[in-house]
C-alpha cells in the first residue's frame, strides 16, 4: 500500500483531451518523512508513522520523539504488512513520485464545520406546508414519535451540530501530478476546508527516498 499526507489548497478546473472541463482539487502532498516504524515484535502491530507540515514550538515529549528530525505539525500512522516494514526506515522521505497519473486513490479528511443546524439542512427534511395554519413551522421537524415511552429514541434525526466529521471518499482519480511543486490534482471534491490535513492512500508499492532532507 502507498500513502502520503497532504494539505488541501483549493478547487480549480482542468481540460481533458476532449476539451471538456473537469473540476479538480489541488492538494499539497508531502514531502513527508517517516518518523517511526512500528513492528509486531515490539509494538504488537506493523505500522509507519509519517510527519508532515512545519511547526515552530513542540512539547518536550514530542521534541524527543522527533529527535534528529524536523518539527512536524501533523503525525499520522498507516498500517502496513510485514513485507513492507523491512524496507522502510526512520528518516525516509515519501513524495508525490510514489503515485502515478490515472491512479484511483482514497482520501480521508475532516469535513467543514457548519455549526448548529436544523433538520432541513442537516438531514434533508422537506419541512411543512407554508399555508393552512402552519405559520412559522415551515422548517420544523414535526412529530418525533409516540409519547408513551416519554423519551427520545436513540438515533432520532433532530437538529444539532453538523460537520467536523471524519469523511472518506474512495475511487478518486489523479488527473495530474506536479512533481516540481509536490501537488496532486484530484478529480472531484475532497472533504475538508482549505489548509486542512488529508490522508491519501492507494494500492501499489510505496516508493521512498532514503534519508533525504525535506526542503
Amino acid at each position: 500500500m502507498k500513502f502520503i499526507l497532504g494539505k488541501k489548497i483549493e478547487m480549480t478546473q482542468l481540460y481533458n483531451e476532449k476539451s471538456d472541463v473537469m473540476p479538480v482539487t489541488m492538494i499539497q502532498a508531502g514531502p513527508c518523512k517517516i518518523t517511526q516504524v512500528k513492528t509486531a515484535d515490539k509494538d504488537s502491530y506493523n505500522a509507519v508513522q509519517v510527519g508532515f507540515g512545519k511547526k515552530k514550538n513542540l512539547s518536550k515529549a514530542l521534541k524527543n520523539h522527533l529527535k534528529d528530525l524536523e518539527n512536524y505539525r501533523w503525525l499520522r500512522e498507516f498500517r502496513i504488512d510485514s513485507k513492507e516494514k523491512i524496507e522502510l526506515k526512520k528518516g525516509d522521505v515519501i513524495s508525490v513520485s510514489t503515485f502515478n497519473q490515472g491512479e484511483k486513490i482514497k482520501i480521508t479528511g475532516i469535513s467543514k464545520g457548519k455549526g448548529f443546524q436544523g433538520v432541513v439542512k442537516r438531514h434533508g427534511f422537506k419541512g411543512q406546508h407554508k399555508t393552512h395554519g402552519h405559520k412559522d413551522q415551515e422548517r420544523m421537524p414535526g412529530s418525533i414519535g409516540a409519547g408513551g415511552p416519554a423519551r427520545v429514541f436513540k438515533g432520532m434525526r433532530m437538529p444539532g451540530h453538523m460537520g467536523v466529521d471524519r469523511v472518506t471518499v474512495k475511487n478518486l482519480e489523479i488527473i495530474k501530478i506536479d512533481m516540481e511543486n509536490n501537488i496532486l490534482y484530484i478529480k472531484g471534491a475532497v472533504p475538508g476546508a482549505r489548509g486542512s490535513l488529508v490522508t491519501i492512500s492507494g494500492e501499489g508499492e510505496l516508493k521512498v527516498n532514503a534519508k533525504k532532507e525535506v526542503v
